[in-house]
């Protein structure tokens, strides 16, 4: 009774093969420059009709979305000081919103823009980059809508309580606000640039985690910069919530196997 035939051995691929291989860009295209800057010209143009229907949108049902917007200053009273106040609030809440909207778009016009000159290494990076950029900006919008601008205005309101009647001019109030919601999104970006560094091999998690006492100070120092109320709960609240997600982000590296 003969044996069967011995299945042959596939080698893996050595190291500096699959090296290679991560290394190749395989959807490189040979551009000109004026090619590029054409491209990016479409891409550019794209997104911006993108976000100019997005607040046209916005405009039109700007009230709504006023009104939610105003919800964490309860009992508060709104009032234009001045002709017209309200309407350029509006076309302000209508374009933030509208960016806010666009911005899915505007992200695959970057994706499609770039992913020609990217390896399979980066490539690999792209839509985790992409999904959880996304999703921390949102959890950033958020935390300080549910948090850090119900702490902010309930400290202001409680500190002139008894001596001045809490009416506040509404332009003044979506300036803080929005300012406070988008900064709030971008600083919740923390753990993605840290992924990218990682992913790379820029930076390794030991050595992200031996930072960390400049972490706390930056984290200080962001809580400061970025919230434009000075009440120091709120600076506490994001620079706090800033530090958590560097730690996050190390344990997330360190998770890559990085």
């Amino acid at each position: 009774m003969t044996s069967p035939p011995e299945t042959p051995k596939i080698d893996p691929k050595p190291p500096e093969q699959d090296d290679r291989y991560l290394d190749e860009a395989p959807f490189e295209v040979e551009m000109s420059i004026f090619d590029h800057l054409e491209e990016l010209r479409q891409r550019i143009f794209y997104s911006l009709i993108a976000v100019f229907i997005a607040v046209i949108g916005c405009f039109l049902t700007v009230k709504p979305i006023v009104r939610l917007l105003e919800a964490p200053a309860n009992g508060v009273e709104f009032i234009q000081i001045r002709p017209g106040e309200f309407f350029f609030v509006s076309i302000e809440v209508a374009g933030y919103s509208g960016l806010l909207l666009a911005t899915p778009f505007i992200l695959y016009q970057i994706v499609r823009f770039v992913l020609p000159g990217l390896t399979r290494r980066e490539q690999k990076l792209i839509a985790p980059v992409v999904l959880g950029s996304s999703v921390l900006f949102l959890a950033g919008l958020v935390f300080a809508y549910v948090a850090l601008i119900p702490a902010a205005l309930k400290f202001f309101v409680s500190f002139g309580e008894g001596v001045v009647a809490q009416q506040w001019s509404i332009d003044e109030y979506f300036k803080t606000i929005l300012l406070l919601l988008f900064s709030t999104g971008i600083a919740f970006q923390v753990p993605v640039l840290q992924a990218i560094l990682g992913g790379l091999g820029i930076v390794s998690s030991e050595q992200m985690l031996s930072g960390w006492r400049y972490v706390i100070l930056t984290a200080a120092v962001l809580g400061a910069v970025l919230t434009p109320s000075t009440d120091p709960l709120t600076q506490s609240l994001l620079g706090g919530a800033v530090a958590m997600l560097y730690f996050s982000g190390i344990g997330l590296v360190k998770a890559m196997g990085k």
